[in-house]
């Protein structure tokens, strides 16, 4: 019987990188890292005010982010959508 190494299943599943994995989920005004590129922006009416939605893409791990900007609500901020 061959041993079974613990981290074989995350080798075989890709990483967020080391950038990614220290933003700040779910906190207004987190800052993201340098390496993610801005995609579509859209705002949306919400019933205390308006809230905009910002998607990026990590150029290094290819992790899709979305930023959330509303005021309104200090646990908006980025959300990871897929990696």
């Amino acid at each position: 019987m061959t041993p079974s190494s613990p981290n074989a299943a995350k080798r075989s599943a890709p990483d967020l990188c080391e950038p990614c994995a220290g933003i700040q989920r779910h906190w207004r005004k987190a800052p993201g890292h340098a390496e993610l590129v801005q995609g579509t922006h859209h705002r949306e009416d919400r019933g205390h005010g308006q809230a905009s939605f910002t998607r990026y893409r990590c150029d290094r791990c290819g992790a899709a982010w979305e930023y959330e900007n509303n005021k309104a609500n200090q646990h908006a901020g980025w959300a990871l959508l897929a990696h």
